[in-house]
């Protein structure tokens, strides 16, 4: 029986720190699906976004759910101390003296893997696994210590680019709004240098969620925006220049556009979220033809109006069905492809006014670099 306990200790162990390393060293996607981690974030999330469907109020529901990224990493770290312990535990009672009690190995296990040393065991065997256990409790908490403020920093990048496209594009951010702000501002030519940005952005982005996919789950500061909203507006502004407009070459929109596909297709990938057709449609033929009527109004024209419906269609089927699976599984809203009307950019509200709309017009409307 003890030698039993002892095995399966070991094995229990190893499962964990094997875990461990692939979550917080190793940094690379892992493609088995039979994980600790993974089963920990499936059962969990799946239990967390069943409240969350139920919560009517759109403001609590981001509330809640913006909960869940931070405590499910506390709640993680404890499943793998507590499971490290029993472990240990198993260990410890099997080695040690006939006359220990399970729950006697359990508390010397507890004090020894949060190095406080509470007890000195009488075998050789069993001090040697105390000595084991008190460097393993040590290493891993020397790792957690340095996990976190690495995961903030990468939230804190991944949040200002976000943060910046506010007064670019609106809030949440549409592709028409980017558009027109920058044809009656800056001009289009200066597309090209934020497309340029976001593809290194959206690099980043997969390569940071291939090493801390908890990420993922970390919502916005602000409930109407959120990494897949931005990246889905992006995605739109590229397949709009693809599609071909006048005097704005697509060369940057394509670099563009493969980066950030290849980001939302490999995210899907890494949280099994198999490609499903939009529903509804973010993009009907009625609302198509709003969308270019207000790019008109603009001073934006088509290329070759016969060939962009088409070409855009063809755009939006690489990457649309993926956006949606990604929002489906973390219950994230895509960006629509035009601005509602009675909408404000965030920089505008504040908790003590509704909106500085008045100042803000007469600050920006000669300049036009932002229009609200």
């Amino acid at each position: 029986m003890t030698v039993l306990a002892a095995i399966f200790g070991t094995i229990v162990l190893l499962i964990i720190l094997w875990d461990g390393f692939e979550v917080i060293i190793l940094p690379r996607r892992v493609a088995r699906r039979l994980r600790l981690s993974r089963l920990f974030y499936l059962s969990t999330w799946a239990v967390w976004s069943w409240l969350a469907r139920r919560v009517r109020s759109n403001k609590r529901r981001e509330r809640y759910l913006s909960f869940y990224g931070p405590l499910s990493l506390l709640f993680l770290i404890v499943v793998w101390a507590t499971g490290m312990i029993l472990a240990f535990a198993l260990v410890q009672w099997s080695v040690g003296p006939p006359q220990m009690s399970f729950s006697e190995s359990v508390y010397l296990s507890g004090t020894t893997f949060i190095t406080l040393g509470m007890g000195v065991p009488h075998t050789r065997m069993a001090r040697a696994v105390l000595m084991l256990e008190a460097g393993t409790g040590f290493g891993f908490l020397a790792l957690v210590i340095s996990y976190l403020p690495v995961l903030y920093q990468s939230f804190a990048k991944r949040e200002t680019s976000i943060l910046l496209l506010d007064a670019r594009a609106g809030s949440p951010p549409t592709a028409a709004e980017l558009l027109r702000r920058y044809a009656t501002g800056h001009g289009l030519a200066a597309i090209d240098e934020l497309l340029r940005e976001w593809e290194i952005w959206s690099a980043d982005l997969l390569e940071t969620y291939i090493s801390y996919p908890v990420l993922a789950y970390f919502r916005s500061q602000h409930d109407n925006q959120s990494w897949l909203a931005a990246l889905t507006a992006i995605l739109d502004v590229c397949a709009v220049v693809i599609a071909g407009i006048d005097g704005l070459a697509p060369w940057q929109a394509r670099l563009t556009f493969a980066m950030a596909r290849h980001t939302v297709v490999d995210l899907a990938q890494i949280v099994n979220a198999p490609p499903r057709t939009p529903q509804p449609d973010r993009l009907p033929a009625q609302a198509l033809e709003q969308f270019k009527a207000g790019l008109a109004a603009a001073g934006i024209a088509p290329t070759s109006a016969a060939e962009f419906d088409a070409k855009l269609a063809q755009a939006r089927r690489l990457y649309e069905p993926y956006v949606f699976a990604l929002a489906e599984r973390f219950l994230l809203s895509p960006a629509t492809w035009m601005r509602v009307s009675n909408a404000f950019d965030n920089w505008r509200t504040s908790a003590w006014e509704r909106s500085s709309s008045g100042l803000a017009q007469s600050l920006f409307d000669d300049g036009g670099d932002v229009h609200t």
